[in-house]
C-alpha cells in the first residue's frame, strides 16, 4: 500500500470507479439497490473542487488501484460529486463556520483496515490548521458508525429526495475540534 497523498485531476476515473464499488458493496443491507443506483447517478461521484482546491487525499492499494478517498472542505457544499453541486459553493469564515468532511469512499476489499480513519486524521489536522472549530458532514447511513467512532454526535436525520423519486437516508452528524 502507498501513503495516502493528495488526489490530482488524473485520479477522477479511479475515483468514479472506487465510488461506484464502495457505494454498492458497502450500501448493502441500509440502502435498496434501487436507492444506491440513483445515488450514483445524482449524488455519489468525485468533486473536482475538492481535488483542485488540494483538499481531497488518496490512498493506492499495493496493485495500484484505489483502496480509499477522503477529504474537507472550506467551501459551502456538504456533500455531493459534481452532478450534486448548487450554485453556492463560497468560502467558510472559520471564525463561525464548520468545515466539511467530505466524500469519504473505501474499495469494499480494503474496509475496516483503518485508511478511513487515516483519512479522516489527514482532514482534521488541515482543518485545525486552517483555524476551523468544528467539523460537520453528511453520514450515509452506513458512514455513522465510523463518524460516531471518530467522536461524531448526530445532528438530524435527513432524507433527500433525488430526482428519479427515490428517497436517501441519511444523518448529519458534526464534532468539536481542539
Amino acid at each position: 500500500m502507498r501513503p495516502l497523498q493528495i488526489a490530482t485531476p488524473s485520479d477522477v476515473p479511479r475515483l468514479q470507479r472506487l465510488v461506484e464499488r464502495s457505494v454498492r458493496a458497502l450500501s448493502e443491507g441500509y440502502y435498496t439497490a434501487r436507492q444506491v443506483e440513483s445515488a450514483l447517478r445524482y449524488v455519489f461521484g468525485p468533486d473536482t473542487r475538492l481535488i483542485a482546491d488540494g483538499t481531497y487525499y488518496v490512498i493506492e492499494g499495493d496493485a495500484g488501484e484505489l483502496a480509499a478517498a477522503g477529504g474537507w472542505s472550506h467551501r459551502r457544499t456538504l456533500y455531493g460529486g459534481d452532478q450534486a453541486k448548487g450554485a453556492d459553493d463560497s468560502l467558510l469564515d472559520p471564525a463561525v463556520d464548520p468545515a466539511r468532511i467530505r466524500a469519504f469512499f473505501v474499495h469494499p476489499s480494503w474496509a475496516r483496515r483503518g485508511l478511513a480513519r487515516c483519512l479522516f486524521e489527514q482532514c482534521r489536522a488541515a482543518a485545525v490548521a486552517a483555524g476551523f472549530r468544528t467539523l460537520e458532514l453528511m453520514a450515509t447511513l452506513p458512514g455513522v458508525p465510523l463518524y460516531r467512532a471518530l467522536g461524531f454526535t448526530a445532528a438530524e436525520p435527513t432524507v433527500t429526495e433525488l430526482p428519479d423519486g427515490e428517497v436517501l437516508p441519511m444523518v448529519r452528524m458534526s464534532r468539536p475540534l481542539p
